[in-house]
């Protein structure tokens, strides 16, 4: 069976709403799906990469080749995951954790979105704390980083939510002109202390040794 060489299959992670893990794929079909309709408003663009400013189909396909192309590329010593949210059984967004050289720095990043029929529930709160429960509970992290832009105040107010404090500006190059990016990082205290969503986290038995954990 697949899962046997690709152990990562079987990690689930549980909120009270959510299921994330690796999806199928006819459920990558789903996800991308979902990456069709505008997922924010056309004169905003909350991602430092400005990938919905393709054309919807090609946007789509952009979801199915990132998922392909992060799984291949994997190594202990630079991986990136990407989980699909369900809820009900449906994909509603995308939520990723990754590190390069985690064995020696016990430090992950983080990054997300969500269908826009399902932003503004709390999902993304949840989504991201099943990932910092993975990464602080599961691997054994010492801290989490992330970022947002400046306008994108709804991924700053999980962030603050979760425990994240602000560390610093950089200055980016979006759609031509000059943005800032808001750098956030989360210790392991901070978490123990903001953890407020609970999370279950089932199948990460011998998958430890391709995390580098």
């Amino acid at each position: 069976m697949l899962i046997d060489h690709w152990p990562l299959l079987g990690i689930h992670l549980r909120t009270p709403r959510l299921l994330l893990r690796l999806p199928t794929e006819e459920e990558l079909a789903d996800l991308a799906d979902l990456a069709v309709p505008d997922i924010h408003p056309p004169e905003e663009m909350p991602f430092l990469v400005p990938w919905t400013d393709l054309p919807p189909r090609e946007r789509a396909r952009s979801v199915v080749q990132y998922h392909w192309r992060q799984l291949g590329a994997w190594t202990p010593e630079a991986w990136s995951m990407g989980l699909v949210a369900f809820l009900d059984g449906r994909p509603v967004g995308h939520q990723s954790l990754g590190a390069t050289d985690f064995a020696t720095l016990r430090q992950v990043n983080s990054g997300s979105w969500l269908g826009r029929p399902h932003q503004g529930q709390g999902l993304g709160t949840e989504m991201r704390a099943a990932v910092l429960e993975l990464a602080f509970a599961g691997l054994g992290a010492v801290e989490a980083m992330s970022g947002a832009l400046a306008h994108n105040a709804a991924s700053l107010r999980v962030s603050e939510k979760m425990g994240y404090e602000r560390d610093g500006i950089v200055r980016v190059a979006l759609r031509g002109g000059p943005a800032t990016e808001h750098r956030l990082r989360l210790s392991r205290e901070r978490w123990e202390r903001h953890r407020t969503v609970p999370v279950t986290l089932d199948g990460l038995d011998g998958c430890l040794p391709l995390f580098g954990a």
